[in-house]
């Protein structure tokens, strides 16, 4: 008797947690399609406050200008505060890290340059990936840099710069922005794919980089086409190529270094980043919008007094050319040993 009564008790026991078991499991259910609605009600709403645009770089340069440029065209798109947030240091990799670290809900933004796609072999130690925690939204435009030398040198084609180049012990002095930019890529590039050596100055920026070629400190240079086209108009400075494999817009009568030496591609390219994780609905309207803005008059003006073409590549297009840019640069970075100052 006693037996039964114990047998009568566990069962409704068992019962209640059978029924306690599919009500956690149905909570826990109900509470995964919670989480996963929400990103998308958040960019149905997008944006409902400020966005910042992280700028890797300092206030007042090329790429300064153009994030700026944007920031007013997306103010006035969606109705909310803009701004740019400038965070200078380690090559582009702090405001870089910022973004990466900053929740993916479309306010948090960065433009930068080909810096972005060098930095991860030149710097192999860094607390993120740009590969991996970093979304292409679009390429917001590209420009040329140029094969650039002093007047005194008696260059007037990149084949007679090499035959010169080669007749001077430790090669010619060539100089640029800083060792990893796109100048000094460059560079080694050219030297690698035409046979010669180069000797390398860096400076640390464009300004020093230019007053030493104009003051014939170093021979050659490569500067992009917005520091270069007043030089050569001015006769300071005499152009003898571009590095793109199509001929710049603004500077038609240079050939390019790839007609002659073919696989030197090297350009100054702006992309608008947004950390990995973003809902695919808020990626696309931030494409959207770039691409409007792209065609506005003050956009398309800037960028062509930069010698600079506009390009509004798509997501998936901005994200192979990326990875093609990273895999690209690698090759020269380990080729050629180079390390950040």
């Amino acid at each position: 008797m006693k037996q039964s009564q114990v047998d009568v008790s566990v069962a409704p026991c068992e019962r209640c947690l059978s029924r306690v078991r599919s009500s956690v499991k149905i909570s826990w259910l109900l509470a995964a399609l919670l989480a996963m609605a929400a990103p998308v009600a958040g960019a149905q709403d997008y944006p409902a406050r400020p966005i910042r645009i992280v700028l890797p770089f300092a206030a007042g340069g090329g790429t300064d200008l153009l994030a700026r440029l944007l920031a007013q065209r997306f103010h006035e798109a969606m109705g909310q505060p803009v701004t740019v947030d400038n965070r200078i240091g380690a090559g582009g990799n702090i405001g870089a890290e910022i973004v990466t670290k900053s929740a993916p809900d479309g306010y948090t933004l960065m433009v930068s340059t080909a810096s972005t796609a060098v930095n991860v072999s030149l710097y192999p130690k860094l607390a993120f990936d740009s590969r991996k925690d970093l979304i292409p939204v679009s390429q917001l435009g590209s420009s040329a840099v140029v094969l650039t030398v002093h007047p005194s040198v008696p260059a007037r084609t990149p084949q007679e710069l090499v035959a010169l180049s080669k007749r001077v012990k430790g090669g010619l002095n060539y100089g640029s922005n800083g060792s990893g930019t796109t100048s000094h890529l460059a560079g080694v590039l050219f030297a690698q794919v035409a046979g010669i050596q180069f000797t390398h100055i860096p400076y640390k920026g464009v300004a020093p980089a230019v007053a030493a070629l104009l003051g014939g400190q170093v021979e050659v240079g490569f500067p992009s086409t917005l520091s270069a086209q007043p030089l050569i108009r001015n006769g300071k400075a005499r152009g003898l190529a571009v590095t793109t494999k199509k001929r710049a817009a603004s500077l038609p009568d240079l050939p390019t270094l790839d007609s002659i030496w073919p696989g030197i591609d090297i350009d100054n390219w702006f992309v608008l980043f947004v950390p990995a994780g973003t809902p695919a609905a808020i990626v696309n309207r931030l494409h959207a919008e770039t691409v409007k803005a792209l065609q506005h008059p003050d956009v398309k003006g800037y960028l062509t007094r930069e010698g600079a073409e506009s390009v509004g590549s798509s997501p998936a297009e901005a994200r192979e050319f990326f990875m093609r840019e990273v895999e690209k640069y690698a090759k020269i970075v380990k080729a050629a040993q180079i390390k950040p100052d």
